[in-house]
């Protein structure tokens, strides 16, 4: 496997025995996995990331089960690279989806949204896949591995799009200085190279990133959807609220527009469909789940950055360049080498 070479004559590099169990997991140059974004992680931006030496996502959003099949067969003939398939547990197409991707042995699943049941788990790895889940509390990640889940994803509350309740570092605390039994990747409000670096002396097997990747040459989001990017500011991406615990909901963290506004007044309405019983929980439930795939798609592809959902991590505010996929992951390179040399240098 190549080695990270930045600046380094003999081809080696000090990241190299931090970045040794994610490699290997991974199966990749640099385990910079890219988090899954509904309308943005296609085959294009997927097999891009993997070219330049990370690991891109397929994101299944809730695609029918074709359009995901067909996007899993672009990828594998646009790269020979290792690439994963995220899938979200609540979507209405998931049964079918996980049929396609044990079908095709993919070899990476991700599942997110709520708690994957135990047989999908034990099913993906039967099919011959390593399984990643999502842990936003201490709780749910050590039920993750008592599930058998091969590796963790630490989401922190600074992430954007569908969140946790706790900050990365406090999750940081909990879970990454106490497991030692998974490979633990570590996501929310990530944006450079030197915060990589530190994660990986604190023990992290990689970083996960969405919202850098956003501002790329090869993600198909909408220009001025990336334009709302580049102006924002980290206290613009904002956690939604929830109003009435009948209809619970999971936060989501995006750029305040009206789409935000809207979103409020959805859930009153709803409510109120509660209280005189002309709707279901889980079928109003299923109705904020349709608002956030439909408001999503409305920035990301239509560029109605005004009512769509422009969903953003915080670290929104520390990034402003558009740049190649392969600029963006070299840069985070040479920037943690730095820093481990630099910390290096101040301890002798």
């Amino acid at each position: 496997m190549e080695k990270s070479h930045s600046n380094n004559p003999d081809g080696h590099s000090p990241l190299d025995p931090f970045l040794k169990s994610g490699r290997e997991i991974l199966e990749c140059d640099y385990p910079i996995i890219a988090g899954a974004m509904t309308w943005i992680s296609d085959h294009k931006l997927t097999a891009a990331i993997g070219e330049a030496g990370g690991f891109g996502q397929l994101a299944g959003g809730n695609a029918p089960p074709e359009v995901l099949r067909n996007e899993i067969i672009a990828t594998r003939a646009a790269t020979e690279k290792p690439f994963g398939v995220n899938l979200i547990t609540i979507a209405p197409n998931f049964a079918s989806q996980l049929d396609v991707v044990c079908e095709m042995e993919c070899k990476w699943i991700t599942f997110a949204g709520a708690t994957p049941a135990r047989n999908d788990i034990a099913r993906a790895k039967d099919s011959g896949a390593r399984v990643f889940c999502f842990a936003p509390t201490e709780s749910l990640a050590l039920k993750l591995i008592d599930l058998g889940v091969d590796g963790l994803v630490l989401e922190g509350s600074e992430a954007g799009g569908h969140i946790g309740p706790v900050a990365l570092s406090v999750l940081i605390q909990q879970i990454l200085f106490n497991v030692e039994s998974v490979p633990i990747f570590v996501a929310g409000g990530i944006a450079t190279g030197k915060m990589m670096a530190h994660l990986l002396l604190m023990g992290a097997a990689g970083i996960q990133m969405g919202t850098r990747f956003v501002l790329s040459d090869e993600c198909c989001a909408h220009p001025a959807f990336k334009e709302s990017f580049k102006k924002a500011r980290a206290r613009d991406a904002m956690a939604t609220p929830q109003f009435d615990s009948r209809l619970p909901v999971i936060p989501v963290r995006a750029l305040r527009n009206m789409g935000t506004v809207e979103f409020g007044k959805l859930q009153f309405e709803l409510l109120h469909q509660l209280d005189n019983e002309l709707i279901g929980r889980d079928d109003a439930q299923m109705e904020v789940e349709k608002f956030w795939v439909g408001a999503l798609r409305t920035a990301v592809v239509d560029g109605d950055v005004k009512k769509g959902s422009l969903m953003a991590g915080q670290s929104v505010g520390l990034v402003s360049e558009i740049k190649p996929v392969a600029a963006i992951i070299q840069d985070f390179i040479r920037e943690a080498e730095d820093t481990l040399r630099d910390l290096h240098s101040r301890m002798h």
